[in-house]
């Protein structure tokens, strides 16, 4: 059998990442052929992602970034099964090392992410091949952009959530950190009132005459009495047009308006593990 050394060992583990041991063992399966030893490791990632297949990963990190010149942001959502792992120094860096790679590669979709190369791999490979190293079930779930003037992020303490906001004007980048808090506090559904999907529009109308019909009010009102809780829900599900948290005296827009009379919000993304 081939002699073991301990830098054959620390090369496995930086190029797969896997624990000493787990490293070890793969070169002594190997006879110390690292080609082989990468893939025992790959493939034990596959048996477990086999084995693990009906778990379900609702656990994992909700993570932001934005490109150097802030003109475009991404989210991505690497799911594992428990808290622990969640919280796993090492998951959480192959997590950022998945979102770097969407910020730098700029794919269209969550797919087109999951193809790209990470460490000579499809990504959709490493979360396999990572599966073996932390022996949970690992899913990248989620990964969606944004483009803008300028862009902010912002990643909640704890990883599990995220916003992005884009602003039609390059400001002080604390005003654009104070609109993607907004975001993520406060969970609009859309920008404006004109942004609000339609069928989002229509039930809300409907929600708002069933409750005025059951609290016996005429039926030749009751549309009047939906446009008006219409409104009450444009104001408190509308990003430009909520209560800014900081100062609820005054609406993002007013808010946004006081630093730039043109400055405004093209867009915004948002993701809750725990919705």
């Amino acid at each position: 059998m081939a002699e073991i050394t301990v830098a054959d060992v620390s090369k496995l583990r930086k190029t797969t990442g896997a624990g000493m041991m787990d490293c070890k063992k793969a070169l002594q399966e190997s006879d110390g052929d690292f080609n082989k030893a990468v893939e025992i490791i790959r493939k034990k990632g596959q048996a477990i992602a086999n084995k693990r297949a009906d778990r379900e990963a609702r656990e994992g990190v909700v993570i932001a970034k934005t490109t150097n010149d802030a003109r475009r942001g991404a989210i991505i959502v690497l799911n594992c099964e428990t808290d622990f792992v969640a919280k796993n120094e090492d998951f959480i860096k192959f997590a950022m090392s998945i979102l770097d790679k969407a910020i730098t590669d700029n794919p269209g979709n969550l797919e087109d992410l999951k193809k790209l190369e990470l460490g000579g791999k499809a990504i959709a490979d490493k979360v396999i091949e990572h599966m073996g190293i932390i022996g949970e079930k690992l899913e990248l779930s989620y990964y969606d952009r944004i483009e803008a003037k300028q862009v902010i992020s912002y990643v909640h303490p704890g990883n599990k959530l995220a916003s992005l906001a884009g602003l039609n004007k390059v400001v002080d980048i604390q005003a654009g950190k104070d609109v993607a808090m907004q975001v993520a506090a406060m969970n609009p559904v859309a920008v404006d009132k004109e942004d609000v999907p339609p069928e989002i529009v229509e039930k809300e109308k409907e929600i708002g005459r069933e409750q005025a019909r059951h609290e016996g009010r005429p039926e030749n009102i009751l549309d009047k009495i939906a446009e008006g809780k219409l409104n009450k829900f444009y104001k408190e599900s509308t990003l430009l047009n909520q209560d800014y948290i900081r100062d609820n005296k005054k609406t993002i827009r007013q808010y946004l308006g006081e630093i730039d009379n043109d400055l405004t919000v093209t867009g915004f993304l948002r993701y809750n593990l725990n919705d």
